[in-house]
């Protein structure tokens, strides 16, 4: 694939009616690339920390609105600043990446590289990125699977080196499913470039499998609405099984006119959980309540374009009172995947991704 690199601010594909127009799209995009630090970091906001998992996705909202120069810049950023093993720590402070504020290693933190850098080849057909960036996406994979528990599940960190870098070994369901997907567009990275890893093929079906048919392999967080759905939007749960998914608890996190509760036991919807719901619906090819949730979390727009993390309905008010760069992102993604762009659809919609072998036994 030849290198093709788009002007930047083209918008185009972030115009959903009732949820941005081509200006409040373009006003949301430069609010992610003022709180860029010039090193291509993107913390929550300025002041905050940044964590690599946020990070990336911040940079795939600047692909898809075209700013690809500062989407590299961000994943640039990531390849300077990776552990001898493959790790980032969980999160940095800002301004200053020598500088970790929480040195522990979690495994969805570091395995989602893959999927930014599979999104930034498919924005830009840069083949000298991908080439450049591949050490950096095999060496993150090869911690995570190092993790990888014999039911499939993938233990969900490894604690500070300060602590003796103890290996977590409880798993995640919502942190293994976004690495199902970032394990099918590693594969997917690793064929383009001519390295296949049958391991990874075979490591991926077995996640999936855990993920589909073995819930007691992971805590139990069935209060987050993130574990209801991420199933789904990370690729394991698909066909009649998502949609049966969802349905079931539909009425227990979605607060019609508001979003999505980040919990369900609190009065609480956030931006960020709303903004991946649509994107799971648009997976399943439910576009129409896609499109209802995004236009239910109007709300949290602020007036410089970007999104307050949530809002108590109880009390009436926003909280935490902060504009994150993640959830301006999220929001971009779900807003670029309904209106088409092919490397977010990609990325999410996940029928081109390479699905991994299923395992013989259960």
């Amino acid at each position: 694939m030849t290198a093709h690199r788009r002007g930047p601010g083209r918008t185009e594909r972030l115009v959903l009616p009732g949820v941005l127009n081509a200006e409040q799209a373009a006003v949301t995009v430069a609010g992610i690339l003022a709180v860029q630090r010039p090193d291509g970091a993107i913390p929550w906001f300025r002041g905050h920390h940044l964590d690599p998992w946020d990070h990336i996705e911040a940079a795939m909202a600047l692909d898809a609105a075209g700013e690809h120069e500062r989407a590299e810049a961000a994943y640039r950023w990531l390849a300077r600043h990776q552990n001898p093993d493959g790790s980032w720590y969980a999160a940095y402070a800002d301004g200053n990446a020598d500088e970790p504020t929480d040195r522990g290693r979690e495994t969805n933190f570091v395995a989602y590289i893959a999927v930014g850098a599979w999104h930034h080849y498919l924005s830009t057909g840069d083949d000298a990125f991908l080439e450049a960036l591949w050490p950096t996406v095999y060496a993150a994979v090869e911690f995570v699977l190092a993790l990888q528990q014999p039911g499939g599940q993938i233990g969900w960190k490894r604690e500070s080196p300060e602590d003796g870098g103890t290996p977590v070994t409880d798993a995640l369901l919502t942190g293994s499913s976004s690495i199902h997907q970032a394990l099918r567009c590693a594969l997917a990275v690793a064929e383009e470039i001519g390295e296949p890893q049958p391991d990874w093929e075979l490591a991926a079906g077995w996640l999936r499998h855990a993920i589909c048919h073995h819930p007691e392999r992971f805590l139990d967080k069935d209060r987050f609405s993130m574990d209801w759905y991420y199933p789904v939007l990370g690729g394991a749960v698909t066909g009649p099984e998502a949609k049966e998914r969802i349905e079931a608890d539909w009425d227990r996190f979605v607060v019609p006119g508001l979003g999505v509760r980040c919990v369900a036991d609190r009065p609480w919807v956030t931006g960020g959980e709303s903004a991946e719901l649509a994107l799971a619906l648009w997976a399943m090819g439910e576009s129409e309540r896609a499109v209802e949730i995004l236009r239910s979390i109007r709300h949290l727009r602020a007036d410089n374009g970007m999104y307050w993390t949530g809002y108590v309905f109880e009390d009436e008010a926003v909280w935490p009172e902060e504009l994150t760069t993640w959830t301006a992102g999220a929001l971009l993604l779900a807003v670029a995947a309904l209106g088409g762009d092919e490397a977010t659809t990609a990325v999410f919609g996940g029928e081109r991704l390479p699905s991994g072998l299923e395992p013989d036994c259960c």
